[in-house]
């Protein structure tokens, strides 16, 4: 497998972490924006600290209009997609949140046909069926009886999806001028700028005083996210932004390992073949170049 591959899963895999932060802030009563704001907030300190020390003329823009590269990453992709993820958690279930959120990847192949030029080929469309079918039965969608889901947190799940699939399209665009650290850094100084000025501090500031807060706070911020960002839109310069958005989608296989061997969880046979399916698009996809092989064939 090439290099920029295992990239993209290992920050996917990191992504796969997430719930287990956000389930213990939500339980000192941080609301879905609250998490949002703390996360991109400890991220962008803890790049900002990175840069500074390791790379500091990563910090200079060719251009100042080139921020709208990083407003698109940072709040039309970063805080967008996760305030209607973690929405969709609140109103409907973590299950139909996370499948919703993987139609990213199929969202990520329509916009690169228009915007990159990507083929549509076969391979790509076999890849994606196998991930999105997979991803469902992992996270129980299938079998599910629709009617029970409110047609709001359907709406609201789908703009975490498109959300999600903005990051890959604007990273894109900045990586022909900057490198992945560039990028991941302004995306979450941004989003920061963006969302700081809106947290309660007055009074939750208690609460970011706790050793157990700052852990998990810190945490969410470092893994699965500065760290995870940076070798993903790394992978993401070596590959197309479609394939790379079908490799990513291992991490709700991830996050489902980490509830049985972590939170000793139960898993089902849906379950089982949904990863199989997911691990088999990956493989699917990595294994073939789709050479000339287009839907229009």
């Amino acid at each position: 497998m090439k290099k920029a591959a295992v990239f993209i899963i290992i920050g996917a895999a990191l992504w796969g972490t997430i719930g287990w932060y956000v389930k213990h802030l939500y339980g000192f009563g941080f609301t879905p924006m609250e998490v949002v704001t703390l996360r991109v907030f400890i991220s962008a300190i803890l790049l900002s600290l990175y840069v500074l020390i390791t790379s500091p003329k990563k910090f200079t823009l060719h251009r100042y209009s080139d921020l709208k590269y990083f407003i698109g990453t940072g709040i039309f992709s970063i805080t967008f997609f996760n305030y209607c993820l973690f929405k969709t958690m609140e109103i409907s279930t973590i299950p139909v949140a996370t499948a919703l959120l993987y139609t990213a990847p199929a969202m990520v192949t329509i916009i690169s046909y228009f915007v990159f030029k990507e083929a549509i080929t076969k391979m790509k469309l076999i890849a994606l069926t196998l991930t999105l079918t997979g991803t469902c039965f992992v996270v129980g969608l299938i079998p599910l009886n629709m009617t029970s889901i409110q047609m709001s947190s359907i709406l609201i799940g789908l703009g975490s999806g498109l959300g999600y699939a903005f990051y890959s399209i604007f990273s894109k665009f900045a990586l022909q001028k900057y490198d992945s650290l560039t990028i991941t850094s302004y995306t979450f100084i941004v989003a920061a700028i963006a969302l700081v000025p809106f947290f309660p501090f007055q009074e939750k500031f208690y609460l970011l005083l706790q050793p157990s807060v700052l852990f998990y706070a810190f945490g969410l911020g470092l893994l699965p996210t500065a760290f995870a960002y940076i070798i993903y839109t790394y992978g993401l310069n070596r590959t197309e932004a479609s394939r790379a958005s079908i490799l990513s989608t291992v991490e709700p296989v991830i996050a489902t390992l980490i509830g049985i061997f972590i939170f000793q969880e139960s898993i089902t046979s849906m379950q089982m073949i949904g990863m199989i399916c997911i691990i088999g698009g990956v493989l699917f996809i990595q294994g073939n170049k789709d050479s000339g092989m287009s839907v229009t064939d």
